[in-house]
């Protein structure tokens, strides 16, 4: 088990903010997607909770036990971070080596298994690996890390997309044959939603949304068609965004679609579609106002 609670969450520099009073839940074996704009406390948030960092207020526990009174608590976490933070002259092998110093069930075979398949030469220097390379060779340390709880920070940084699709391909396969937490904070949202169990959305230095994709998205529509009877139908609707052009409106609620409104959609005369993922997280966390 890893559950991890955050409870009253705030980290100050200064007088400025990145977190104010943030309360959440991470539950176990689940696949969440982090999702913020730059600078919304993401990373923030992740160093918080592989205690990185010490938060100005509140705590974070994991399985009942605060992170920042017991660092042995933490080995339960695996963090990939963005920034390289390794020697410039330790070589990949040499890499597995030292994480399995740190972390037991650092699974050896799996690590060589998957520098075949991704075909990294694991003799060389760190500082030697191109882009894509350097963020193949960390998403190999944390997938064989053997620790209950995965975390990615923007993991496919550099790589093509025959190599993204396979990193997809090998969470999913490394999840279900061990279930674990997982966490990806990513902007790529469109490759990574059909994976996705959770999703956090951050805003304003606090959590705009931590619910299951499934109801996110069985709790938001598009309606399209003449502006003038869009109009008429969001007038009363929690609407989150409207695209106009000439006399034709897309507008998208973050509500039920219930029976009665599919009942008004129809003698409206307008279109009903779903919306994607990314396309509610970028107008959850703009600015425009709904028109």
């Amino acid at each position: 088990m890893a559950l991890i609670k955050i409870s009253n969450l705030s980290k100050a520099y200064g007088d400025e903010y990145a977190l104010k009073d943030l309360s959440l839940t991470i539950e176990e074996n689940k696949i969440y997607g982090l999702l913020g704009r730059n600078g919304a406390g993401k990373t923030t948030l992740l160093n918080l909770i592989t205690n990185r960092i010490f938060p100005t207020e509140g705590k974070v526990t994991i399985d009942g036990i605060d992170v920042a009174s017991n660092e042995e608590i933490v080995d339960k976490i695996y963090f990939m971070t963005e920034k390289d933070l390794y020697p410039d002259s330790m070589r990949v092998n040499e890499l597995f080596k030292w994480t399995k110093s740190f972390y037991p069930n650092f699974d050896m075979e799996y690590a060589l298994e998957l520098s075949k398949k991704f075909g990294i030469n694991i003799k060389k220097k760190f500082k030697e690996l191109s882009t894509g390379y350097s963020s193949i060779s960390k998403i190999i340390v944390t997938l064989a890390s053997g620790a209950e709880v995965l975390i990615f920070d923007e993991p496919v940084l550099g790589l093509d997309a025959h190599h993204r699709e396979f990193f997809y391909k090998e969470l999913i396969r490394n999840y279900t044959e061990e279930p674990k937490t997982i966490i990806l904070s990513t902007h790529i949202i469109e490759e990574i939603s059909s994976i996705l169990e959770g999703v956090i959305i951050v805003k304003d230095k606090n959590i705009l949304k931590n619910d299951d994709v499934e109801n996110i998205l069985s709790n938001s529509y598009t309606v399209s068609g003449l502006s003038k009877k869009v109009d008429e139908y969001i007038k009363d609707k929690n609407c989150i965004n409207v695209e106009s052009m000439a006399n034709f409106k897309a507008a998208t609620i973050m509500e039920k679609l219930s029976k009665e409104e599919k009942e008004l959609i129809s003698k409206l005369e307008l279109e009903v579609s779903k919306v994607e993922l990314q396309k509610l997280f970028i107008y959850l966390t703009g600015e425009e106002e709904c028109k």
